[in-house]
């Protein structure tokens, strides 16, 4: 990893919430908090219930060790509730995207999720990324809300670009988030 993308790749917290570098050790608990809503994987570009967990767990370990991803296990009051990634950062062109994310029912709508990304969001800007990216399922209402409600702005929709687990061809929401605007937020 380089300069920027290594600082990314840091513990973060405030106060209940807690990001950490994902492992082996955070796996059962994430499998758990996975299976806290089966019904959800279905907008998901993956699934991450039962047999499908170890093989997407896998999956994101080469993307990290490629230097695409950088993956965190996300706690609430030390239970791990969550996954969240930085996803293909490109530090030549200052540009990381928010992705990759999933928060147990238990704390969604509480403001966590919220408090999750700004950590992120922070930590991103303070690494020297000037533009962060959320590319989300059009059929994820409530996750672009929620970036919305950052201030990031819907940039544009992808068309039928990414096939699902499910097979579904979904259409992609992209929001940017440019550091000026944060600053302003």
């Amino acid at each position: 990893m380089t300069g920027s993308i290594k600082r990314l790749a840091v513990p973060l917290s405030d106060n209940d919430a807690r990001l950490e570098l994902l492992g082996p050790r955070h796996y059962d608990g994430l499998r758990a908090a996975c299976a806290a809503d089966p019904d959800i994987w279905d907008i998901y570009p993956v699934n991450m219930t039962g047999d499908d967990f170890d093989r997407v767990m896998e999956a994101r370990e080469r993307f990290h060790d490629a230097g695409k991803w950088i993956n965190y296990a996300v706690l609430h009051a030390g239970e791990v509730v969550g996954i969240s990634s930085y996803i293909d950062p490109v530090e030549r062109d200052g540009v990381v995207e928010i992705g990759g994310t999933y928060i147990a029912p238990q704390v969604r709508g509480t403001g966590f999720n919220g408090t999750i990304k700004r950590l992120m969001i922070d930590n991103a800007l303070a690494a020297g990324f000037t533009r962060i990216e959320f590319r989300i399922d059009t059929r994820n209402t409530r996750s672009m809300a929620a970036v919305a409600k950052l201030g990031a702005t819907h940039e544009g929709t992808l068309r039928k670009n990414r096939v699902t687990w499910t097979g579904y061809v979904r259409d992609t929401a992209v929001f940017g988030l440019l550091a000026n605007e944060w600053q302003q937020h």
